[in-house]
């Protein structure tokens, strides 16, 4: 058993946090929001009022928030950061899809306080949440990955070690680029057969049996088909990404036209009232 503190209480934070205390795990928790805290509490969890209170409890620290900005208050907050309630030899894990930039700092000041850092973003959604097969990339030191990896294993089907801070950060933006450009695409496509007298699930059907298809793509025509737009992978943290995306594209001096073209798109439906949406609402600007 570890006393493990996760800071972050949202969608995948607490489906990922029960895992933790499926394998025995003592946990620790705290969410900006308390009552979110209420169901792992039920579970046997233990709730603090600060990210500090909850760091101080535990060997392994993790957070799993929206961006950037809530990022930095977990670790950095005045008075309340978790950096400051670290004990001596603490490993802090970063799940959340930020900037490389700012996870390239965030690991810097970790490593000038010796503290042990991680960034492991997820790939994957609620479903492989409650299901403990998310993909997780994982960025910094592998000795440091050996020491955690039986408690990522609790809620991960694959655990990838793929070189600093900042690559596992650049892969899972690029990731999750590329994913959004065929959804917006697939939404497309999806209007333009309906618009031609083919239903919604007619249209999927015959996509879904073609090659050109990826297994991901498959689920999200499913869901487009039957307009089943409940958030998994809400549009607001699509955009996010892709701004992300391609500021780092931009101070890589990389070329991604695509990118902002389709962050577009997806700009667009959030002005149209569907950021809350998962992202195959997308559809919805074309169906």
């Amino acid at each position: 058993m570890t006393n493990i503190a996760f800071l972050g209480m949202g969608a995948m934070g607490t489906r990922m946090a029960t895992h933790l205390l499926a394998a025995k795990h003592s946990l620790h928790v705290w969410n900006r929001t308390p009552e979110r805290c209420q169901p792992l509490v039920e579970q046997g969890a233990t709730a603090y009022a600060s990210p500090k209170e909850a760091a101080q409890a535990a060997e392994v620290v993790i957070a799993m928030v929206a961006d950037d900005e809530a990022s930095r208050q977990v670790w950095l907050g005045e008075i309340t950061g978790a950096i400051y309630g670290l004990k001596n030899g603490a490993v802090a894990v970063e799940y959340s899809t930020l900037t490389p930039s700012w996870s390239q700092e965030l690991a810097d000041k970790m490593a000038a306080l010796n503290y042990p850092f991680l960034a492991a973003p997820v790939v994957g959604s609620r479903p492989q949440a409650v299901a403990g097969q998310l993909i997780q990339l994982v960025g910094g030191d592998a000795a440091t990955l050996a020491t955690v990896h039986p408690i990522l294993e609790s809620h991960s089907g694959v655990i990838h070690h793929v070189g600093d801070a900042t690559a596992s950060m650049a892969l899972k933006l690029a990731i999750n680029t590329l994913f959004g450009i065929q959804v917006a695409a697939l939404g497309e496509i999806l209007g333009m057969l309906q618009k031609a007298g083919m239903s919604g699930e007619t249209a999927i059907d015959w996509l879904n049996q073609m090659p050109t298809t990826s297994p991901a793509l498959k689920g999200i025509g499913t869901l487009m088909a039957a307009q089943n737009y409940a958030p998994l992978f809400p549009i607001d943290l699509v955009e996010k990404d892709f701004r992300y995306g391609q500021a780092f594209a931009q101070a890589m001096g990389a070329n991604v036209p695509a990118a902002e073209a389709v962050r577009r798109i997806y700009q667009q439906a959030q002005q149209s009232g569907y950021g809350a949406d998962n992202i195959a609402g997308i559809a919805q600007l074309y169906c």
